[in-house]
Parts: structure tokens; sequence; C-alpha cells
């Protein structure tokens, strides 16, 4: 007990980044300042504001009153595309991303290879998905076809990065067990790799497949297709009603595309 208070009573403060407090203050007050400034500098219209309460208002209602039969052709319409292209540029994804995280992974590609993947991952990941629609609309048009390879190309990036990441921390004693059978490079990642990563590239597939189809609601308003063109025109002509049942069933789909990816990962795991 007498060692216990005896160690409360010894302890000191671990020792901070800028021991002299007037540096503190001033980093304090440098950052107020740089705070204030840039909020000075954001120019708002007030009575835009004002006017913008209203039209919100009327959004809040047809929120609240979702009409799901006036334009429900239209709405099935986009949905289906939206669905496909989450679909289908999920798994065209999937099917790229695992030569590529295979090669971006340092314990197992030769560096030239490295090198290469990791390119492609960091140009996958240089861009936001809107950024990218944008162009691929102009290069193809407006179209379903364009969504789909915006979203194909996301998913290269992200699900390539992650799965190189898991590789590079499997347990390397298993893969040298492996490589000491005299097994070569396939059967290294069929009985080595392929086991330890196969449950976390499952749910970072569906995890993917939930970001795909929340981003097809949002390229879809640059003419990407989907669902999303149908949510921009109805709020272009305010029909709140209809815009309103359309972020109700993203929301609905999105719920469960999460509830099941998190069941179909713990069956995995």
């Amino acid at each position: 007990m007498t060692g216990a208070i005896t160690s409360l009573r010894t302890w000191k403060r671990p020792p901070v980044l800028l021991k002299d407090p007037r540096w503190r203050w001033t980093i304090l007050l440098g950052s107020a300042i740089y705070l204030v400034l840039a909020i000075s500098s954001v120019e708002v219209n007030w009575f835009r504001v004002y006017e913008g309460l209203e039209r919100g208002w009327k959004f809040i209602q047809g929120f609240l009153s979702p009409d799901f039969n006036s334009r429900w052709r239209d709405i099935q319409a986009g949905l289906i595309e939206s669905l496909t292209m989450t679909l289908t540029s999920t798994v065209a994804g999937v099917l790229i991303s695992v030569p590529i995280g295979l090669g971006a992974a340092r314990n197992l590609a030769p560096l030239p290879v490295y090198t290469i993947c990791r390119s492609i991952i960091t140009l996958s990941r240089s861009f936001q998905e809107i950024i990218i629609a944008i162009l691929l609309v102009a290069m193809f048009g407006f179209g379903p076809f364009a969504g789909f390879l915006t979203l194909t190309f996301a998913s290269i990036g992200f699900l390539s990065k992650l799965l190189a990441e898991d590789i590079e921390d499997c347990d390397s004693a298993q893969i040298e067990a492996i490589r000491a059978t005299g097994a070569d490079w396939w059967q290294v990642i069929n009985y080595a790799v392929q086991s330890q990563v196969m449950p976390r590239l499952i749910g970072l597939s569906l995890y993917r497949l939930d970001i795909n189809f929340r981003e097809s609601s949002v390229i879809g308003i640059v003419g990407a297709g989907g669902v999303g063109a149908t949510l921009n025109t109805a709020i272009d002509r305010y029909e709140y009603d209809s815009a309103g049942a359309i972020l109700i069933i993203i929301i609905a789909i999105v719920l469960v595309v999460e509830y099941s990816s998190s069941y179909i990962r713990r069956w995995a795991q």
C-alpha cells in the first residue's frame, strides 16, 4: 500500500511537444485568428439563406409525405439502372483488384510489378467518383455505361489498396512454411495467402457494394445513369414528394445491404 502511494506521489506528467507555454499560446492565438479570418472571407447572402429556409421546409414536407405513384415508372427504371451498375461494377472491380492487389503486396511481388500496381492504385484513388463520372460522361455520353466504368475504376483503387495491405500483414511464418515445401508462387498464394485474406476480401467486397450503390445515386446527377438522375429531375421540377420517395427507397436499400453484408461477413469469418 505504501509503495502504491509513493508511486502516485512520484508520478510526473509526460513531456509535452512544446515545453515553452509562450509557443503554445502563440499557436492557439494564431489558429483562432486564422479561423476568424477564414469565416469572415466566406460571402454569405443572408437573404438567399432566408429564401432557402422556405424551400428546405417544403422539401421536408415532401419527404414526410412521399409520393411513390406519380413517377413510379421513372423511379423503377432508375433503381434498376443503379442496382445493375452497382452489381456489375463491384464484380468487375473485384476481379480486376485481386491481381493488382497481389502485385501491390511487397512480400509477394518483385519491385517492377510492385511499382506498376501501386501506380495503378494511386491513379485510381487520386480522383473522386464525381470527377471521373464527369470525364466519362463527356467521353461516352449520358447513360449507365459511364456510371459502370466510374464505379469500377473507383472500386479498383479501394479494393486493391486494402487487399495489398492485408496481404502484407499476413503471417510470414505460414508463407515461409509453404515455400519450404518447394511450392511455386501460385501454390503459395493458394495455400498460404488465400486462407488468411479471403474473409477480409469478402467483407471488403460487400462494403464496396454498399458504397457503389450510394455513389450510383450521386454520379447520376451528372448524367451517369441510375436513380440519381431521377432524383435530380424531381428536385429540378420541385416535386419534393417524389424526391422524398426516392430518398426513402435509397435509405431502405442501403439498410438492407448493410444488414445483409454484416451477416455474410460474420458467416465468412
